[in-house]
């Protein structure tokens, strides 16, 4: 056999190992990758999509996300005629219809109020603090308004977990704090 066969055989195990070192870094890359990023269950826990196209005037509907009650309210024409011009601020508008979006846990101290629809409030039992329709308090001792998710609008539904421009325009000024 000759010294320039050999070569060529070594250069071509050479290349072979390495081609084939190469794509086993390339998949263990990959495996620390799928490690890091966070599970499919994580991720879906982060959004909820809630469409209001049939929800009902004064029916308080309870969603959930990232393990907080969510409310969602519809507001009738009366109840739209008893807001302020502050207490609109914290109403979403979808269309042609207003909505309270907020997390269901008391300001005070992370109590779940309970909504009355005859009087159309929030009453958090623990100390008697009270809301009204548009989640403003009304009553404290809770320090402020219930906390609004950040969201999203998209047609007819209402995603949580996204902040759209709505939401970062009532962080801007000042209808509610982060969550």
């Amino acid at each position: 056999m000759s010294n320039k066969t050999t070569k060529g055989r070594r250069d071509f195990m050479g290349m072979a190992l390495g081609g084939f070192t190469a794509l086993g870094g390339l998949g263990a890359l990959y495996a620390m990758k799928r490690t890091w990023d966070p599970l499919p269950s994580v991720k879906a826990a982060g959004f909820t999509t809630i469409d209001l196209k049939d929800a009902p005037e004064n029916v308080l509907i309870t969603e959930k996300w990232r393990g907080k009650p969510i409310f969602v309210l519809k507001q009738s024409k009366e109840m739209m005629a008893k807001t302020t011009e502050k207490t609109k601020k914290r109403l979403i508008q979808i269309g042609d219809a207003h909505y309270m979006v907020s997390v269901g846990l008391c300001t005070h101290l992370g109590c779940i109020p309970g909504y009355n629809p005859e009087k159309e409030s929030f009453l958090c039992a623990c100390h008697g603090g009270t809301y009204d329709a548009t989640a403003d308090v009304t009553k404290a001792p809770p320090p402020r308004g219930l906390d609004i998710p950040p969201f999203k609008i998209d047609g007819t539904k209402l995603v949580l977990g996204e902040t759209g421009p709505e939401y970062e325009k009532m962080l801007a000024d000042g209808t509610t704090l982060a969550v």
